[in-house]
């Protein structure tokens, strides 16, 4: 009964007078990217656009999408839930309802947001629920995170593209990502920001569906 107790805790979202208090200070983190250098939380160049992607484990998350040409630079992150300033232990219990997810600051005159779901979709398997493959939890959905109306509606078109394309595929299950504005980031701690790079024999948990996306 307890690990049924558990695995329920960690795969239903807490109601947000039940999620942990958290704390006011941020937890301490990186300044600077290990792989390029660049600040981690700014000043950005002007133009540039964000976007947050939970693709399940974080770590192989963004070690995909620093490659990408026209990324600026990326964290690893919390967001999605209700405590603020959570640790990564905190998280992994389902009591925060964050997200692991990857802050990716892009510009856009040289990588669509099309482009980076594009990459996202194929990257990891977005019907799994609460879950991405053995990482089982709240904390391993599937989620898109935006600030601008019209990128919610980009997000959701390519979802569309991305279901019918596992449709046809013959994939009977549907897309369970999250598509919703973003609220507060939080920065992971320090050792967990670009980890495989880091750790290059670390655990990556991405596996996609083999389905491509045609769209971006």
């Amino acid at each position: 009964m307890f690990l049924i107790d558990m695995f329920n805790k960690k795969t239903v979202m807490p109601a947000p007078g039940a999620a942990l208090p958290g704390r006011a200070e941020p937890i301490p983190t990186s300044k600077t990217h290990f792989v390029n250098g660049r600040p981690l939380e700014g000043p950005y160049p002007d133009g540039f656009k964000t976007v947050l992607l939970g693709m399940g484990c974080f770590w192989g998350a963004e070690r995909l999408l620093w490659k990408i040409p026209g990324v600026h630079v990326t964290a690893a992150g919390y967001s999605g839930g209700f405590t603020p300033n959570p640790t990564y232990h905190e998280t992994t219990t389902g009591l925060t309802g964050h997200a692991e997810v990857v802050r990716v600051v892009y510009d856009p005159a040289e990588v669509s947001l099309e482009a980076l779901l594009k990459a996202f979709f194929e990257a990891h398997d977005p019907t799994q629920g609460m879950r991405q493959g053995n990482d089982i939890g709240t904390t391993y959905r599937s989620a898109i995170y935006l600030d601008d109306a019209a990128d919610l509606a980009t997000a959701r078109r390519v979802r569309d593209a991305y279901q019918a394309a596992l449709t046809a595929a013959g994939r009977t299950d549907r897309i369970t990502t999250e598509i919703a504005e973003a609220g507060p980031f939080y920065f992971a701690e320090d050792v967990h920001q670009q980890y495989l790079a880091k750790n290059p024999g670390g655990y990556c948990g991405l596996r996609g569906t083999g389905v491509s996306c045609a769209i971006g």
